[in-house]
C-alpha cells in the first residue's frame, strides 16, 4: 500500500505543468529571498563557494554555484579512480551475471539503465558505484578518471525521485529516469558514467564536448539534485577498503584503484 501511495502522488506531481512551474520559479528573481534559507536548511559552507551568496540572483544560479579552486583537492594517479562529485556514496556492489545492480535491496537492470543487452553484457561482473547528490550538494560533475570518450548518449524522458523513498519505492528510477551516459575508455578498460535526472528537471548540461576527459575536471552539471552511478568491467575496479559504504564523499576524494 505505501509503495501504491508514494507513487500515485508522484505521478500525481511529476507532470510537465508542475516542472515548468517549479523551474520558472527557480529562474526568476522571485526566488532569491529563498538562498539564505536554503543555505541554513542545507548548512551549506559558504567559505568555499566561488561567490558570495548576494551574487547569485536565482535559486537556480545558486544551485549550479562554482567552488573555489583550492576548495576541492583532486588525488591524482594514473591508477586512481576519483569521485566524480560531492555526494552520499550510498552503494557499491557487483553487476550480477543477467547485469543487474541492486540498490535498496532492489534490483535495477544495466541493460535498460544503458539501453541495450549488448552495451550492458560489457560490465557484466563488473563493479558498480552509485552516488547520491542531495539538494544541498555542490552539483558539478568531475571525471573520476583520465579517458577517451567513446560514445555519449541520452535516454528516457521522465524523471522521478532519486531519495531513498524513490530508490525503494519509485519504478526503478535509476534505469528510467532522464539519463545521459558516457562511456569512456582508459588503459585498462572502459568504464560508463551514468548521469541521473532528478524529479521535475530534466536537464544535464555539459561543461564541453572534447574527445578527453581529464581527471578531476568540470565535465558536466545537473540543474536540480541527482544521481551519478560509475559501471566498471570485470576484474578492472577495486574500492578504496578505507571506505564505509555508506559514506560521504567529496570531488577529487580516492574511491578506489585500477585491479
Amino acid at each position: 500500500m505505501q509503495r501504491h501511495l508514494y507513487r500515485f502522488f508522484i505521478e500525481l506531481t511529476n507532470k510537465r505543468w508542475s516542472s515548468r512551474l517549479l523551474e520558472r520559479y527557480t529562474s526568476s528573481s522571485v526566488s532569491k529571498p529563498m538562498i539564505r534559507p536554503f543555505i541554513k536548511a542545507y548548512r551549506i559552507n559558504e567559505e568555499e563557494m566561488a561567490h558570495p551568496a548576494d551574487h547569485y540572483q536565482t535559486l537556480h544560479d545558486f544551485f549550479i554555484r562554482q567552488l573555489l579552486p583550492e576548495a576541492r583537492v583532486i588525488e591524482y594517479g594514473k591508477n586512481q579512480v576519483v569521485s566524480p562529485v560531492d555526494a552520499l556514496l550510498a552503494e557499491t556492489g557487483v553487476i550480477t551475471s543477467h547485469c543487474e545492480i541492486v540498490v535498496k535491496e532492489k534490483p535495477y537492470s544495466v541493460a535498460e539503465m544503458l539501453g541495450s543487452r549488448e552495451k550492458a553484457a560489457d560490465y557484466e561482473n563488473g563493479t558498480f558505484l552509485v552516488f547520491y547528490l542531495s539538494p544541498g550538494h555542490y552539483h558539478r560533475i568531475h571525471s573520476p578518471i583520465d579517458g577517451q570518450v567513446t560514445e555519449t548518449w541520452a535516454l528516457g524522458r521522465h524523471s522521478y525521485p532519486v531519495n531513498s523513498p524513490g530508490l525503494k519505492y519509485g519504478k526503478a528510477p535509476l534505469a528510467k529516469n532522464y539519463r545521459e551516459i558516457t562511456e569512456l575508455t582508459f588503459e585498462g578498460g572502459k568504464l560508463a558514467v551514468v548521469k541521473v535526472g532528478a524529479m521535475f528537471v530534466n536537464s544535464i548540461e555539459r561543461s564541453h564536448n572534447r574527445p578527453t576527459w581529464k581527471q578531476g575536471e568540470e565535465v558536466a552539471y545537473f540543474n536540480f539534485g541527482s544521481t551519478v552511478v560509475l559501471l566498471f568491467e570485470p576484474g578492472t575496479f577495486r574500492l578504496n577498503e578505507q571506505l564505509a559504504v555508506p559514506c560521504e564523499v567529496k570531488v577529487g576524494e580516492t574511491v578506489g584503484t585500477f585491479a
